[in-house]
């Protein structure tokens, strides 16, 4: 019984621990893809790159956000 606890919790800490990266990466994409969005759809791609490259940067810093919450919890 007490090994079988011990897998479940295993089990647990690599699902949090495999969300980091889709997470970070996911919102790094979609802070590039809001950029690029804004850049062709919006202004018809006149101010092509820098809505992406600051979307992207929003991007990133929501990333490390999402890490650095990650590592505050008190539960892993």
């Amino acid at each position: 019984m007490g090994n079988s606890g011990n897998k479940k919790a295993n089990m647990r800490l690599l699902a949090d621990f495999s969300t980091i990266g889709l997470s970070f990466a996911s919102s790094v994409f979609i802070g590039f893809g809001m950029g690029y969005w804004i850049d062709v759809k919006l202004f018809s791609g006149q101010t092509k790159p820098w809505f992406m490259l600051i979307f992207l940067c929003f991007g990133v810093a929501a990333g490390f956000l999402n890490l650095f919450r990650m590592a505050k919890r008190k539960d892993l």
